[in-house]
C-alpha cells in the first residue's frame, strides 16, 4: 500500500506539528519557486528545520500531489479557502513541471 510506503520513507515527517505544517504551506505560496533562497526562507519562516528537511517534505508534498491527481488517493469533499486554493493551483503547476523535466 502506498501509504505504509511513504510512511517507510519519511520517519521524520512525523516530527512537523499541524502548525509547522501551515507555516510551510503559506511560505511556499509566499516564496514561489523564482524566490532566491527559497528553501532558505522557507526553513526561516517555520523554525526548527533545515534547508533540507523543508526540500525533502516538499518533494513528499508533491508525490502526495502526483498520487491524487492521478486518482490513487480520493480527494475529500473539503469548501476551498482563499489560502488554500491559489497554493493547490501553484503546487499543481509545479507538479506539472516538474514531470516535464
Amino acid at each position: 500500500m502506498a501509504s505504509s510506503t511513504l510512511s517507510k520513507q519519511k520517519p521524520y515527517d512525523s516530527c512537523w506539528t499541524p502548525k509547522q505544517n501551515k507555516v510551510f504551506e503559506k511560505a511556499l505560496a509566499k516564496y514561489d519557486k523564482d524566490t532566491p533562497d527559497r528553501w532558505h526562507n522557507v526553513a526561516k519562516a517555520i523554525g526548527g528545520k533545515s534547508e533540507d528537511d523543508v526540500k525533502r517534505h516538499y518533494q513528499i508534498l508533491l508525490e502526495d500531489l502526483r498520487h491524487i491527481e492521478s486518482g490513487h488517493v480520493p480527494i475529500p469533499n473539503y469548501k476551498s479557502t482563499p489560502t488554500t486554493f491559489p497554493l493547490s493551483t501553484t503546487l499543481a503547476s509545479e507538479v506539472s513541471k516538474a514531470e516535464m523535466v
